[in-house]
């Protein structure tokens, strides 16, 4: 199973992040990686670098950011593993460093299945 992590701040404190913090990070990384589960992770421009396309009655448009309306995705981790439940440690891992290493920090965490071919039934 496949599963994508999301990470929002909800909380900053001013300043770029610690170097202890991009450390631990980096070393979960690793040992993620060594484990083979960590298929790809990367942070995330802020959405005034992107675009948002929508259909609506019929209509595509196609809108430049930034989208005010919601908070800022700053990094995603996809994991190829057993269960949400082992997605949802290796998250919890990455939360904890941050516990660790910049207090005052604060964020949530999307853990999400991404759906394969498995998940559906056989063609028509």
């Amino acid at each position: 199973m496949r599963y994508i992590t999301l990470l929002t701040p909800t909380s900053t404190p001013e300043g770029p992040p610690p170097g202890g913090l991009m450390a631990a990070i980096a070393q979960l990384g690793d040992q993620a990686t060594k484990a083979g589960v960590l298929l790809d992770t990367a942070g995330l421009a802020p959405s005034t670098a992107g675009a948002r396309i929508e259909l609506s009655d019929g209509n595509i448009s196609v809108s430049d950011g930034p989208f005010t309306e919601a908070k800022e995705l700053v990094s995603y981790a996809i994991y190829q593993v057993s269960s949400k439940e082992e997605a949802v440690e290796w998250a919890s891992r990455f939360v904890q460093a941050h516990v660790e290493h910049w207090p005052g920090y604060e964020c949530d965490v999307q853990v999400l299945k991404l759906l394969g071919p498995e998940d559906f039934g056989p063609p028509a």
